[in-house]
């Protein structure tokens, strides 16, 4: 069977850059607690001390969490007064609803 045939390699194609956006979702999802935490955005914003008693889940680790959930594009964050806000993009809606049909 001939390669030339398959563009998921080909450098600048479309299949290349959906393959490179799919690791740091993977990263994001393939962890139960930041899983935790895009299904408790799922309806509303959290600040991360919600967050942190909803999880059961350290303040730093919260924000580890979300950092790495926000640079996969999945949630924004919002100043409010001395808190931050983090609610899920549509992207991220999109993401959570699709793994909990599963």
């Amino acid at each position: 069977m001939s390669m030339s045939s398959c563009n998921c390699c080909t450098p600048n194609s479309e299949t290349t850059k959906q393959i490179e956006k799919l690791g740091p979702l993977i990263k994001v999802i393939s962890d139960d607690s930041r899983l935790k935490i895009l299904c408790a955005l799922q309806y509303e914003s959290h600040c991360v001390c919600e967050l942190e008693e909803h999880t059961k889940l350290s303040q730093s680790l919260v924000s580890h969490h979300l950092k790495d959930i926000k640079d996969a594009g999945l949630a924004i964050d919002n100043k409010q007064s001395q808190r931050v806000y983090y609610s899920l993009t549509d992207y991220g809606k999109k993401i959570i609803e699709t793994l909990l049909s599963i």
